[in-house]
């Protein structure tokens, strides 16, 4: 599961396309609707806000908005709180950049020509503050101090 703290417009096809899927699937851990990937480390973030289903009700919205703009019809009805407010779940720039890095290499062999739209400077998406740190502890493969 990969929940891209990246601002979607930066996201290619691909990683736009799974993020949503993916999100719909933390969505249903968070809403208690399925006994699979209820220990992902990715979730610990929205877990921790006062209310997780409109933190990833936000995010999926923040998604759904930038594949509407590409053209393409995330279905929105299966958001189940479209409407949350913007929860600030704090996320470090070490974890932007990491991320920042990761889409680049993923892009440089799935997609070559969408990767001079990623810039050189990670920008989070509308659910996340950025505050600086290292590369957050959730992250998997990557040894953290």
């Amino acid at each position: 599961m990969r929940l891209w703290s990246l601002h979607p417009s930066i996201l290619d096809r691909a990683a736009l396309v799974a993020c949503w899927r993916e999100g719909l699937l933390a969505q249903a851990v968070l809403a208690g609707s399925t006994r699979g990937y209820t220990r992902h480390p990715q979730l610990e973030r929205f877990r921790a806000v006062d209310e997780p289903l409109d933190a990833i009700g936000h995010y999926l919205s923040g998604l759904r908005t930038e594949a509407a703009a590409r053209g393409y019809s995330f279905d929105g009805s299966r958001v189940l709180r479209p409407d949350a407010a913007a929860p600030g779940i704090p996320v470090t720039s070490g974890q932007l950049g990491f991320e920042l890095s990761h889409l680049r290499a993923k892009a440089s062999l799935r997609d070559p020509e969408w990767l001079p739209r990623v810039p050189e400077v990670a920008r989070p998406a509308p659910s996340f503050a950025e505050r600086p740190g290292a590369i957050e502890s959730w992250e998997r493969g990557v040894v953290t101090s």
